[in-house]
């Protein structure tokens, strides 16, 4: 399911709605389209625990009842875990995304640098104050400084249990602030292997939390 684009998922989920018989809000005009708003969607490569979406309904319903209608709807892989009335909800989503949790793991081979390896170049990565990465967008390249995203760097002394680690995985976890462009995991992982000068191969991401930031951490609910 990490390899699941964006568009895959909307168009998964606006299947969703309509086997679930939501009634479900459309825009006006020629080419009516579902009022359904993705905040933050995870890059393609990525797993997630913590993905956000914005239903628009033309009449109020329980929530419980959305979310077991719209899980039972979505294809395996795609799991509804709370649905909240946006109502409760001060202001716009996406002003409450502040951050997200990453857990970035590295697997274990007879080549690749093991743990001792991964906390040198996590630590050479903490102490420096800049660190630009190039990125290609649709107007050129342009660069992002890593090392200001990242409010925390370090690797898991336990591994998160939504990660599926094996034996010798070495997993780094990485609060992020979103900033425009918001950084992605490979570019962390592109930092690490220059900071580092390690051959560290390209890690399984995977985002565990999305929501406010509250110091250092990424809050556990968007009110929280």
């Amino acid at each position: 399911m990490r390899f699941t684009s964006t568009r895959d998922f909307q168009r998964a989920l606006e299947r969703a709605v309509r086997k679930a018989g939501l009634p479900m809000a459309y825009s006006a005009g020629f080419h009516p389209h579902p009022k359904i708003s993705y905040a933050n969607a995870a890059p393609t490569g990525a797993a997630s625990e913590a993905e956000f979406v914005e239903i628009s309904l033309t009449r109020s319903l329980e929530p419980g009842s959305v979310r077991a209608g719209l899980d039972a709807a979505l294809p395996e892989g795609l799991d509804v875990l709370e649905v909240s009335d946006a109502a409760d909800l001060p202001g716009a989503l996406a002003d409450h995304l502040q951050g997200s949790l990453w857990a970035l793991r590295f697997r274990a081979a007879e080549d690749v640098p093991g743990r001792e390896a991964v906390g040198s170049a996590v630590e050479a990565f903490r102490a420096i104050e800049e660190l630009h990465v190039t990125r290609m967008m649709k107007k050129g390249p342009r660069e992002l400084d890593v090392r200001a995203a990242v409010v925390t760097l370090a690797v898991a002394d336990d591994t998160p249990v939504e990660v599926p680690a094996a034996t010798g995985d070495v997993v780094v976890l990485a609060t992020v602030r979103h900033t425009t462009p918001t950084v992605r995991p490979e570019e962390i992982w592109g930092a690490l292997r220059q900071v580092g000068g390690l051959g560290l191969p390209r890690p399984v991401s995977t985002r565990l939390r999305q929501g406010p930031l509250r110091g250092n951490e990424v809050a556990a609910s968007l009110t929280g």
